[in-house]
């Protein structure tokens, strides 16, 4: 079986160093690529810079308060293209503005989830991501991405 790819689009280095231990216990395999800002997320779906051998990832987490282009930019800009408007998206983030919550739906996000503040918590939501969307829900298979 393939690994389950997620972009995790995260720029608090304990954030991405928490969900790497999570994901590193999971049941299933998962490949896990980080990007630490909006603009390296767009590189990185398009194989631009950095990023030209670079895999379409099957799942993305999305922080909306990232630098260089905030994470309802780069929602607009998955779900705005027909190449990569299938992959789920979901907002994790500290904010639990109605703004971004409604903004991040108004843009197609497949949920959004406010990110606990202690680090068991924290880790509970990573968990119940991995038990849903990768355990649970059928994703596209890589290869229908470009029919």
């Amino acid at each position: 079986m393939e690994p389950i790819h997620i972009l995790l689009v995260e720029d608090s280095e304990g954030d991405i160093l928490l969900t790497k231990e999570v994901f590193e216990d999971a049941k299933i395999v998962i490949k896990l690529d980080v990007v630490k800002d909006g603009k390296q997320a767009v590189d990185f779906l398009n194989k631009q810079g950095n990023y030209l051998n670079a895999d379409m990832p099957d799942l993305l987490l999305l922080d909306i308060n990232l630098p260089k282009k905030n994470g309802i930019e780069v929602l607009k800009y998955i779900k705005g293209n027909g190449v990569f408007k299938h992959i789920p998206v979901i907002m994790l983030t500290t904010s639990s503005s109605e703004k971004d919550i409604f903004m991040s739906y108004q843009n197609y996000a497949n949920c959004y989830i406010t990110k606990p503040v202690d680090i068991d918590s924290f880790m509970d939501v990573i968990t119940k991501i991995e038990n849903f969307w990768i355990s649970v829900v059928k994703l596209p298979t890589r290869k229908n991405y470009f029919k």
